[in-house]
């Protein structure tokens, strides 16, 4: 392992350990116990549950949910690429302003804008950026395309992640020979990881930068998010001095959310992962009502 590589894996071992509390006392305890009643009741039915929130302060788990246990993430996995390419950009590796044009082997559907654009070309940094206010499939592959899914894996290692992973380029349907899924993570990973990315440490302070800014887009606060409020067109700068900056995954069976969340009180990373049975509408209702919950928990925590 590198040099880098150590000085990463020990900040991440640094803040994965359960630090003591700082300000709450025995009401840190207490101001969950929706969340964990209502994710609880969702275990109880079926549906599998990761979830875990770390005081960005402390570094206290004020949260945690079978945390350490690998879970099917979606499109989570889509911020490893970002932060490959904000390291490229950075390193001059590649220009922001080169041009990638989309080809046929890119075509996917479900999420993202580009695939209903008339313009064939982007620039690298304009990808990045619909990829993170859209989770944009197509500029997904594309930039998989140019930047590699080798070095997004190795970067992945270099950060010191063994249970979050990119395994694959988007697809409208995975075959026996493809990776089962997008992507996978632990809630425990998670959390470190935007901590860091929130402080300034992934890869070096001006790449963790690019990649906040690229996820301070994302539009969709439709499940942890949902609980604050917030405009999910115009989320950038503190409101009702809430600041939000959130990755979800959405799949057949999979709804999955990580950020950082800061407040007038406090700030937080979090992540949560279901994996359900989503045979029925009311089911899947469930798992974002418990979802919302927890964000509520989040919410009174920082604010």
């Amino acid at each position: 392992m590198s040099s880098a590589a150590q000085q990463t894996s020990g900040r991440r071992a640094r803040h994965t350990a359960v630090a003591p509390g700082r300000h709450r006392g025995e009401e840190t305890a207490d101001s969950f116990e929706r969340g964990f009643a209502a994710l609880a009741e969702l275990a109880l039915s079926g549906v599998q549950v990761s979830a875990r929130a770390v005081d960005l302060a402390s570094g206290q788990v004020v949260f945690s949910v079978d945390d350490h246990v690998v879970m099917p993430t979606a499109s989570i996995g889509k911020v490893l690429l970002l932060i490959e390419v904000a390291a490229q950009l950075e390193q001059r590796q590649v220009s922001g302003l080169t041009l990638l044009d989309r080809e046929a082997r890119d075509a996917v559907g479900e999420s993202g804008v580009w695939q209903h654009l008339a313009v064939p070309s982007l620039p690298i940094a304009d990808l990045a950026a619909l990829v993170g206010a859209a989770s944009d499939n197509l500029a997904t592959n594309v930039l998989l395309r140019r930047i590699g899914l080798e070095a997004v894996g190795a970067r992945t290692e270099q950060l010191g992640l063994t249970r979050t992973a990119l395994l694959d380029l988007v697809r409208d349907h995975r075959g026996p020979d493809d990776a089962p899924q997008l992507s996978i993570g632990s809630a425990s990973e998670l959390t470190w990881l935007f901590a860091a990315l929130a402080r300034g440490e992934i890869v070096d302070r001006a790449t963790s930068q690019r990649v906040v800014q690229w996820l301070s887009l994302n539009a969709d606060l439709t499940m942890v998010a949902g609980s604050f409020g917030l405009d999910p067109l115009a989320h950038r700068g503190a409101d009702h001095g809430i600041l939000l900056v959130n990755k979800t995954g959405t799949d057949a069976g999979v709804r999955s959310e990580v950020g950082v969340l800061r407040g007038p009180r406090a700030g937080v990373a979090y992540a949560v992962s279901m994996y359900f049975d989503d045979s029925g509408l009311p089911v899947r209702l469930r798992v974002v009502e418990g979802m919302r919950t927890f964000g509520l928990d989040l919410l009174e925590y920082v604010h």
